[in-house]
């Protein structure tokens, strides 16, 4: 037998790397040092230049060629995909004049969603989520700088998150033509909260899935993908959360870099981030019913198991003690008194006989009692849930769907 048969399995591994904050910045190194994620790729810019008639989309390959359209009639949107080269971050400040500070945060990919105001632009982060293949919830950072010609973006991933945005720029009756930057900004906040509609929409599925299949079959089965699934939902409440804060600062403190119109879309997100937080606790609350069941469940199996081998044990009881009796071995020749059965005919077949006479009997005195051969309350109406329980739940599935395209 070789060696690798005698190897223990590997572990599995544990799900912590996105809790960490993985900051390079050193201990002591001045305010707005910037170092990119060593495995971050170069970055690219995607430029587009907005009239209300027309539009212009370009990849530019250095940032000083933006001045140029920062000087032209309209206002510009550039996109950055991928904060890799920390000299072509800050040739990309200079051109928009941002502060240190903002940029930092750009490279630092663990913000959560916030709003800040540097020099005369407006700073804002957003996490969008997205699900991996192995089906677990990651989010990617979205910074964004408004200005009052131009929105600066960063994505950190490969692929473009805003491909949907884009397309709407294409039509010449879209509002992000007529409404300037301020409803770009608007749009893309909205494109990162819409995402978590289809993110929660697959948890409550989940849900639902280990809800049936705890109530069929055996509970120590899925009590670890309970688990999972909540460690899930408590990873999206936390980069959810932060978004509530964000747009009502927004929408409180900011007014001068947002019109009346935008204002009024911009509620629109406040509801869909409220919504979703209400959402999310649901779900964390159904995720810890449904644990608790599965831990009372298998206490109520173990429970079963115990009280079977009490009986068994109980019943042996007296078995034990019969032959206890006999096994005494004390010579009837030296007394009549010394179990004077032992020489009868039918001494043995009588033992067995009455050893399976006190057995039925102590099981049919279970029996009365209750304690055998019925069904124990708990596990039909204190866990199994009624279908009118079932339709109140699909009643409130359906009223807090995903909401339709905009």
């Amino acid at each position: 037998m070789s060696l690798a048969h005698l190897s223990p399995e590997p572990k599995r591994p544990r799900r912590v790397n996105r809790y960490r904050i993985r900051r390079r910045t050193p201990p002591g190194a001045a305010p707005g040092t910037i170092i990119p994620e060593p495995m971050a790729h170069a970055p690219r810019i995607t430029l587009t230049h907005v009239l209300p008639e027309t539009i212009e989309e370009r990849e530019v390959q250095r940032p000083e060629m933006i001045r140029g359209w920062l000087s032209q009639p309209g206002w510009i949107w550039c996109d950055v995909d991928g904060p890799g080269d920390s000299q072509f971050i800050s040739e990309v400040a200079r051109v928009f004049n941002l502060h240190p500070l903002a940029l930092e945060d750009v490279v630092n990919t663990h913000q959560r969603a916030k709003v800040e105001e540097y020099n005369g632009t407006l700073f804002i982060t957003a996490r969008i989520p997205h699900i991996a293949k192995n089906g677990i919830i990651e989010s990617e950072q979205i910074s964004i700088f408004l200005g009052p010609n131009f929105l600066l973006s960063f994505q950190p991933r490969p692929g473009d998150v805003f491909a949907c945005i884009r397309k709407r720029f294409r039509d010449p009756g879209s509002l992000l033509r007529q409404l300037g930057p301020q409803y770009l900004a608007y749009s893309l906040i909205d494109l990162v909260i819409d995402h978590y509609f289809p993110v929660l929409d697959f948890l409550g599925e989940k849900l639902e899935s280990l809800d049936e299949e705890v109530t069929h079959t055996d509970a120590r089965k899925v009590l670890s993908e309970i688990h999972d699934l909540r460690r899930e939902l408590l990873y999206l409440r936390r980069i959810l959360w932060p978004h509530r804060d964000a747009v009502q600062i927004l929408l409180r403190d900011y007014t001068s870099f947002l019109t009346d119109a935008v204002r009024v879309h911009l509620r629109d997100c406040w509801d869909h981030v409220v919504l979703l937080i209400d959402l999310t606790e649901t779900y964390r609350e159904l995720c810890a019913d449904l644990r608790d069941y599965c831990l009372s469940a298998i206490s109520n199996r173990m429970n079963e198991v115990m009280k079977w081998l009490t009986l068994i044990a109980t019943i042996f009881i007296p078995l034990s003690f019969i032959a206890g009796v006999y096994g005494m071995n004390f010579d009837p020749d030296f007394s009549p008194w010394n179990m004077p059965e032992l020489r009868w005919y039918y001494g043995y077949p009588f033992s067995l006989l009455l050893m399976l006479a006190v057995a039925i009997l102590m099981i049919w005195v279970f029996y009365r009692r209750g304690w055998i051969g019925q069904d124990w309350p708990i596990s039909d109406s204190a866990f199994h849930r009624s279908p009118a329980m079932r339709a109140e739940s699909q009643t409130f599935r359906e009223s807090t769907s995903s909401p339709g395209q905009k």
